[in-house]
């Protein structure tokens, strides 16, 4: 007979069902590892989308208000929300995949160890069985020998006639047990064989394929389990395939909801000034001399048959040069008032203020400002104004500019343009009615929580309420009063703001019948303020007076001069005394010494400076009140 180990395939199935288990767990560090990938995936786009959301500042909100930002902001969000479903993808193939498998692989671990213990066992009965058949078959056959040997040792003492009869006796005893010995182990190995039989049939045609068939159970169950986590590890990714398709829809429609012209506009509303733009320049004609009109109201008798008036600019010169590093080098008449003289020596009477010898105080009568306009050298005196008109207009906007970058500025937002002044009062009255309307809310309400406590004392003291009531009356007066403030604030904004029929002026030369249009305009010539800026308003003028810069510019840039290139230099107008030193730190003045003689080329406009002149490069502002002026005759007549 084969031997039973060699008949039956238990090892190589051992080795089979080993190799199953291992490739499930393969198969699950393969699904962990992807796991892993989409879970650092989504953190990184995550911290992408972190990285480039705006920050909670002025800055960004006011990006905020573009489309294009918008719509980028928009897409970061969607880029959240699609590394959202990485981490589902993640969750859910550790849910449903990995973990199924972790516990599948502890049944299946066990199921095959106990069918192959039940074989094992199976196939040790077996075995014992065949090695007891075995050793009842030796005891037969050493038992048949025995009886072979007892029966041929009878007869040969049976044949001897020397040996006694005894001894026959017992030989012929001594084979008869032996033989019944055998007869007796040829029974018991007849039956055992007949037994084990039995159970050789059962082990290979009952047991044997029981535990075969229950291993191809669970063989095919591991198999079809492999299948359904493939299924399950695509299924998973397409799960989340509607929500990232509208993922991707968001970014398209917020893509396509960017409008340039909106942001245009937005820009446009954004930095709109509420500035006029300069009126046209006027012709110069160097052909014929003008000459100083006689008359103190006159304008038009002008011996220059086609004289050009001054254009129709009112308020505010805008800077349209294109570098702005060539503004800076009007920045030369300081902006701050002059000091007070020393204490002694006494000033001269005519650097004394309000004196009658003094050119510069008080100012001079309009009809003397508007001949003063139509005097010889226009140009000179109409690049003057610019300068001085650019240069205070320049000085807002540097204001503006490092009000902007500080965060800081005065309550009116008086450093802002026009127009965004305008908006920017408007919002604050915005928010303070709305502080209002909520600080009104919770006196209602407290009101109405009084007259219950009223009704109903149990409830509460409607004493209790008073002090609360008080306060936010108290903030409501406050809030009022601001409102009020600012309300003033916007009105004098809107009164200054350029009407639209102004700013669609059309350019060209004033018509010689519309005096009133040339006396309007003379009018804004003599509103000039000290720092040469145009004003609406005679008020504007004082309000002008009353708050001078205090910052002088500190910056000046030559490229300025290419701009004026065919501007000539000034004339002498004068001469003056210095009645005591001056070291002009500030930035457009010069330092002079008690007693020295300098060149006057510019007079006092009313805000305490004369500018001189040392030789041809060296010239700046210093005192009136420091200098004892001495005008030529043609410039004291004017």
């Amino acid at each position: 007979m084969v031997p039973l180990q060699k008949r039956d395939q238990f090892d190589n199935l051992e080795k089979h069902t080993q190799w199953g288990i291992e490739f499930v767990e393969k198969y699950s560090k393969f699904v962990k590892e992807r796991t892993e990938i989409e879970f650092s995936y989504a953190k990184q786009i995550r911290n992408l989308s972190r990285k480039y959301q705006p920050k909670k500042n002025s800055r960004e909100e006011e990006e905020n208000k573009y489309t294009f930002c918008r719509a980028f902001l928009t897409t970061l969000n969607e880029l959240n929300d699609y590394a959202g479903q990485h981490e589902v993808i993640a969750e859910n193939l550790t849910s449903q995949i990995i973990c199924e498998l972790s516990r599948y692989l502890q049944e299946l671990k066990s199921e095959r160890k106990s069918h192959f213990h039940d074989g094992r066992k199976a196939q040790q009965y077996i075995e014992s069985s065949w090695k007891q058949l075995e050793s009842c078959k030796r005891r037969f056959e050493r038992e048949c020998k025995e009886a072979d040997r007892a029966q041929q040792h009878f007869e040969k003492m049976d044949a001897d006639i020397n040996v006694t009869k005894a001894d026959v006796e017992r030989a012929r005893q001594q084979a008869q047990m032996k033989q019944q010995m055998a007869t007796d182990s040829k029974g018991d190995y007849s039956s055992y064989l007949q037994k084990f039989n039995q159970e050789q049939n059962e082990h290979y045609y009952t047991i044997i394929p029981n535990i075969f068939q229950k291993l191809q159970d669970m063989e095919e169950k591991r198999i079809e389990r492999i299948g359904v986590c493939m299924k399950t590890f695509a299924d998973v990714d397409r799960q989340i395939l509607p929500i990232v398709g509208k993922c991707l829809d968001g970014m398209t429609k917020a893509a396509e909801s960017i409008e340039p012209k909106d942001d245009s506009k937005q820009v446009i509303e954004s930095y709109k000034s509420g500035f006029e733009p300069p009126g046209d320049v006027d012709f110069e004609d160097y052909g014929q001399a003008m000459k100083r009109t006689v008359s103190d109201t006159s304008l038009t008798n002008s011996k220059e048959p086609k004289e050009k008036p001054v254009s129709k600019t009112k308020g505010k010169l805008w800077p349209f040069i294109k570098n702005k590093n060539k503004l800076m080098s009007l920045l030369t008449s300081p902006r701050q008032p002059p000091p007070a003289p020393p204490a002694s020596p006494p000033p001269s009477p005519s650097a004394v203020p309000n004196d009658p010898q003094s050119p510069k105080q008080p100012k001079e009568p309009l009809s003397h400002r508007l001949n003063d306009f139509m005097i010889t050298k226009p140009k000179m005196h109409c690049l003057r104004s610019l300068r001085r008109g650019l240069s205070l207009k320049l000085i807002t906007l540097n204001s503006h500019v490092r009000n902007l970058i500080e965060g800081s500025g005065p309550e009116d937002f008086s450093h802002l343009p026009p127009e965004q002044r305008r908006k920017k009062l408007q919002g604050k009255i915005d928010d303070l009615n709305k502080d209002i309307q909520k600080e009104m809310d919770q006196r209602d309400a407290l009101t109405k929580m009084k007259d219950v406590y009223v009704k109903n004392p149990q409830m509460g003291d409607p004493a209790s309420v008073d002090p609360r009531l008080s306060e936010i009356g108290h903030t409501i007066e406050k809030l009022q009063a601001e409102v009020q403030k600012f309300e003033g604030w916007y009105t004098e904004v809107e009164e200054r703001m350029p009407s639209k029929s102004d700013s669609h002026r059309k350019s060209g030369l004033y018509e010689a019948q519309n005096n009133s249009a040339v006396s309007s305009n003379s009018c804004a010539q003599d509103r000039e303020s000290p720092d040469g800026s145009y004003t609406e308003e005679q008020n504007s003028e004082t309000q002008l007076r009353a708050k001078p810069n205090l910052n002088p510019p500190t910056s000046s840039t030559p490229d300025f001069d290419d701009e004026f290139e065919d501007e000539e230099t000034l004339p002498t107008i004068g001469t003056c005394k210095a009645l005591y030193p001056f070291e002009g730190h500030n930035e457009g003045t010069i330092s002079v010494a008690e007693g020295e003689l300098l060149y006057v080329i510019e007079e006092d406009k009313g805000d305490g400076w004369t500018r001189v002149r040392r030789n041809e490069e060296e010239e700046g502002y210093v005192p009136t009140s420091y200098v004892d002026v001495f005008l030529e005759t043609n410039a004291k007549d004017s």
